[in-house]
């Protein structure tokens, strides 16, 4: 459905990098780089941990710019920029992992330094909604663990998690990006809590590992 220009006024009266975006549609190299700027480290971070591999994240960082500024012509204001942006994202995450997966060159990247937050396990555990007894571990052993966690999720399980509690959005945010219902994304996420649970758990309690979906 086309967008009104009265919209196109009001969305971008709401949202600031709406109104960069407009700018960069106009030839205004300046709100490009200042789009990059702010959205450059969450996407790397979120692409991370969809990926697994942060070197391979960094050059699907570039894909989705380059997207956005091929698209700068036709942008219409239709959701929140961050949802468009995010919706690119995933869209190629998916192309990629689809392309690695018929290679049968999946790999895990072994570095344990997922950009998950200051308190990571807080945050997975939370997702997880369970009381789960926690045991000491360091820093470095929390973020491997994490990033484990969340990688033994499947694609879409981990994406609708990394969109929920690292990029704070809600239910209709998510079903957008992934082209799903509201109520399926809640579905989704229910699961997504129920599995957290039970690779955390094991771990918390006994040491015992989460295994990567990425490493199989």
């Amino acid at each position: 459905m086309a967008v009104g220009e009265s919209t196109v006024r009001r969305r971008a009266l709401g949202d600031p990098d709406v109104r960069l975006m407009l700018e960069v549609g106009e030839g205004n190299a300046a709100a490009f780089e200042e789009l990059m700027l702010r959205y450059q480290v969450r996407l790397l971070n979120v692409i991370t941990h969809i990926v697994g591999s942060r070197d391979q994240a960094e050059d699907l960082v570039q894909e989705v710019f380059l997207r956005v500024f091929r698209a700068r012509k036709t942008y219409k204001p239709g959701a929140k920029f961050s949802t468009w942006l995010f919706t690119i994202a995933n869209n190629v995450c998916a192309n990629a992992i689809r392309t690695l997966a018929r290679r049968h060159e999946v790999k895990l990247d072994a570095r344990a330094s997922g950009p998950m937050g200051a308190n990571p396990l807080e945050a997975i555990v939370m997702v997880s909604s369970g009381q789960i007894p926690a045991r000491q571990i360091d820093k470095l052993e929390t973020r491997e663990v994490v990033r484990l966690a969340v990688e033994s999720l499947g694609h879409r399980q981990r994406v609708a998690v990394l969109l929920s509690k690292f990029e704070g959005m809600g239910y209709d945010e998510i079903a957008e990006v992934m082209e799903m219902s509201p109520q399926a994304v809640k579905s989704l996420l229910f699961r997504a809590r129920a599995n957290l649970r039970d690779v955390l758990t094991p771990y918390l309690n006994h040491g015992t590992r989460p295994i990567s979906q990425q490493a199989k």
